[in-house]
């Protein structure tokens, strides 16, 4: 099923004129993603993918979970200094 639906993102892509790089982008993210649900270990470019584009919403890998605290925490903190 998710071979499926990354080749069918693959097909949107081509039809969007997505370069090849950007192509295997996006296929190297989703992959991270699919890791990252999984639970599994993440190697460092996973790592660097899931910072820059972010895991899918409920992925409870330790990883994801220190994302969404960090940019929470960072959330906050640019709340406050609005307001000053």
């Amino acid at each position: 099923m998710a071979a499926g639906a990354m080749a069918l993102a693959l097909a949107a892509l081509a039809a969007a004129g997505a370069t090849p790089a950007e192509a295997q982008t996006y296929m190297e993210l989703e992959a991270a993603r699919a890791n990252a649900r999984a639970g599994g270990p993440i190697s460092g470019r996973d790592a660097e993918l899931l910072e820059r584009y972010g895991c899918l919403s409920g992925t409870k890998s330790e990883f994801c979970e220190k994302l969404s605290e960090r940019d929470r925490k960072r959330t906050r903190s640019e709340r406050r200094r609005a307001k000053r």
